[in-house]
């Protein structure tokens, strides 16, 4: 990332924290946050794993203070937004790569690290490891769904090449496609 962007890509994670806290309410049910990962996997892309980290812990926190959302914030968000960035990077650019990244990392990470948490803050009794799988992998199948279609429009438009080329992060070929329609 190039120095003199440093000042657009914080301007960046904070619309994205905005965002993600903004919309968090919108379809949100305990344990089933959809928008949470179309914030997530969007970010990835635009900046990369570790400002998506970033973002995904900052909107946990706020989430938390402010709504009275319990430990699942940060566990139904901070394994998804790295591995889709990190599957994003590795793919060389395939949209459909950091969706399934936020599927495993938090439709099943997430979900599964959610159990010990919830047990140590609230003694939950019965239920069981697998408790939040459900909930978890809809709601990263929805946002993740919702963030390619999203990313392959502005794909299709060459507006992901242009803001990814801005912010100064990797920018990969198949950003600059078109379709061929």
């Amino acid at each position: 990332m190039k120095k003199d962007n440093r000042l657009l890509v914080m301007i960046t994670v904070s619309m994205f924290v905005t965002i993600g806290v903004v919309i968090s309410p919108i379809l949100r049910f305990e344990g089933f946050a959809p928008t949470a990962h179309f914030v997530n996997v969007v970010c990835s892309v635009f900046l990369g794993p570790w400002y998506s980290l970033l973002n995904a812990i900052l909107t946990a926190i706020i989430r938390m203070s402010f709504m009275g959302i319990p430990p699942l914030a940060i566990t139904g968000q901070v394994f998804g937004a790295v591995l889709s960035g990190i599957f994003y990077r590795k793919s060389k650019g395939n949209l459909l790569c950091p969706v399934i990244g936020e599927i495993l990392g938090t439709g099943v990470i997430g979900a599964l690290v959610s159990y010990p948490v919830m047990k140590l803050f609230y003694g939950t009794g019965d239920i069981t490891w697998f408790y939040y799988l459900p909930s978890f992998i809809i709601a990263t199948i929805i946002g993740g769904s919702l963030a390619f279609i999203f990313l392959k429009t502005l794909q299709k438009s060459k507006v992901l090449y242009s803001i990814q080329k801005k912010l100064g992060v990797n920018v990969y070929d198949k950003s600059k496609k078109t379709s061929n329609k």
